[in-house]
């Protein structure tokens, strides 16, 4: 498999790829968009940083391409629906340099607070403009964080030792763990009203696009000084350089912007009372030695043996758990794709219990794996992958839903698929035997234990005698034999469901020569 690194990355993670086995390495930087295109069909993963993007048109002219890793946290620079849809894992690698980030913003406070660069500009000027310069200090000003990620941390970390008060704004966190980190959680008006620094740690996502703007600044503390080494576009860069110019905002400290590199008509260049950096946050040696080697081995795993790190548009497994998750992953996919073909109907839900020690593990790839089952009878092999079945089953208006069940059962691991629609249900639940080997134990009512393997048939008939001998005959005059058969019923000559593994792929003809037997009701070919 080919591996492309099209931006510049530290040779220690080029070194890693080139280790790895089964893959070879081309590293080309600078490429324009259209040489992009013209050689990504060649590639089964693509190595980026903020340089290169990752368009729809680049994507869709990737017909090899598996995954795409961003040296560095923000992949607004690739076109992740796109991507997902093709079943391309996008990943990034958020925690190589978290502290190299957060460390710029604290050092942007820092210079803001005293005029730091102006200043430093006044000397090599020749002036000596010592009462032009008054700063501020830090000491007991409330510094508010708005998003508490990795590097929002951080920040308040280092913010605390600095003798700050530190209030923050965060939907996703608990008072609980606000408290932990020794802060105090507001809302967004009041952070704006009681903040003497403002600094921005969350993504840019449509509900953040624009999210300080005039309106938001005529909420702020007189006076207030606000640093974004977040992303570019959050602030509102207009609407900011009016506020300082009003005297609104007394200072702003900007590592990110709108367009980068930054266009000479940006309002932000002309003022005295900015600070710019050149999108410097992540840019210390050992930060870009660090989300190399991190990308590098996320790109390797994923392509050597199929671990999911790090990624933004798939639930991850880590290497650690992969073992353990890994047979329910193809448990799930198995009921999924057993009670799809077993199905006369479509399916409207699908709906998942999990019971046991199955509860305890990260249930989210697992349920997804139930997804592709169910999906990829109807779509075909290769449409349907873990990666794009949530967003092809919310295409297809199929809901899902998971469970995690308490009750008493048999087996010390369960998952359980019902699909539904209009009244009607299908349903298989399974478990995995010592560990490691899937097992059906019941479809709809009936009762059994088969190995979800192969080629199978599925039959519900009538419980008389001589039914299964008639099966095997007739399977026999047809040339196929039988590698194992289970079979559930609900009572003693009442109705019976038996599960027939054969050793070749049933035709036609041997479908229809079985449904002609007596007290033969269905018979289903399911294939795994």
């Amino acid at each position: 498999m080919k591996v492309l690194v099209s931006d510049k990355l530290s040779p220690a993670g080029v070194e890693i790829l080139e280790r790895a086995p089964g893959l070879s390495v081309d590293v080309k930087t600078g490429l324009a968009p259209d040489e992009l295109k013209a050689i990504i069909g060649d590639y089964d993963g693509l190595v980026i940083r903020s340089a290169t993007k990752v368009t729809k048109e680049i994507i869709q002219a990737g017909s090899r391409l598996k995954v795409v890793g961003r040296a560095g946290i923000g992949v607004d620079n690739v076109d992740i629906p796109e991507a997902t849809k093709r079943g391309i894992v996008v990943m990034n690698t958020p925690g190589g340099n978290t502290v190299t980030t957060a460390e710029h913003a604290i050092s942007m406070m820092c210079a803001l607070a005293r005029q730091i660069p102006q200043a430093d500009a006044s000397m090599k000027a020749g002036r000596w403009d010592k009462k032009l310069y008054m700063g501020v200090e830090l000491l007991n000003k409330t510094l508010g964080i708005i998003g508490l990620g990795n590097i929002g941390s951080i920040v308040a970390d280092r913010a605390l030792g600095l003798k700050m008060n530190v209030i923050a704004y965060d939907p996703y966190l608990t008072e609980k763990a606000a408290s932990k980190l020794g802060l105090e959680l507001v809302d967004l008006d009041e952070l704006y009203r009681r903040s003497d620094f403002i600094s921005i740690h969350v993504p840019r996502t449509e509900e953040t696009q624009n999210l300080l703007n005039a309106e938001a600044f005529k909420k702020m503390k007189a006076g207030v000084r606000i640093i974004n080494c977040a992303r570019g576009g959050i602030v509102n860069e207009a609407d900011m350089a009016e506020a300082l110019q009003k005297g609104l905002v007394a200072g702003a400290a900007f590592d990110v912007f709108a367009k980068e590199p930054t266009e000479e008509d940006n309002p932000l260049l002309g003022l005295d009372n900015v600070i710019l950096t050149p999108h410097l946050g992540a840019s210390t040696g050992e930060a870009q030695e660090n989300v190399a080697i991190a990308v590098a081995h996320q790109i390797a795993d994923y392509l050597v043996s199929g671990t999911i790190t790090n990624a933004v548009n798939v639930p991850s497994v880590s290497a650690e758990a992969l073992p353990k998750v890994q047979p329910y992953l193809d448990l799930a996919e198995k009921l999924g794709s057993l009670t799809s073909q077993l199905a006369d109907f479509a399916p409207k839900s699908v709906q998942i219990r999990y019971a046991g020690s199955v509860r305890d593990l990260p249930l989210e790839p697992v349920t997804i794996s139930v997804l592709k089952g169910v999906m990829e009878p109807v779509l075909g092999v290769g449409a349907v992958n873990f990666v794009n079945a949530p967003v092809l089953a919310e295409d297809r208006g199929l809901k899902y839903t998971e469970t995690k069940s308490s009750e008493s059962e048999d087996y010390s691991n369960l998952i359980e698929v019902t699909l539904v629609a209009n009244g009607k249900e299908m349903s298989a639940a399974g478990f995995i035997f010592e560990g490691r080997e899937s097992r059906i134990i019941r479809i709809g009512r009936f009762s059994m234990e088969a190995r979800p393997e192969g080629h199978v048939l599925v039959l519900s008939n009538e419980d008389r005698p001589g039914v299964i001998g008639n099966l095997g005959k007739t399977l026999g005059d047809h040339g196929i034999n039988i590698a194992s058969m289970q079979i559930g019923r609900d009572k003693p000559g009442g109705e019976a469901l038996s599960f027939l593994q054969v050793d070749s792929e049933p035709g036609e003809d041997v479908l229809k020569a079985l449904k002609k037997l007596p007290h033969i009701k269905t018979v289903t070919k399911v294939e795994f």
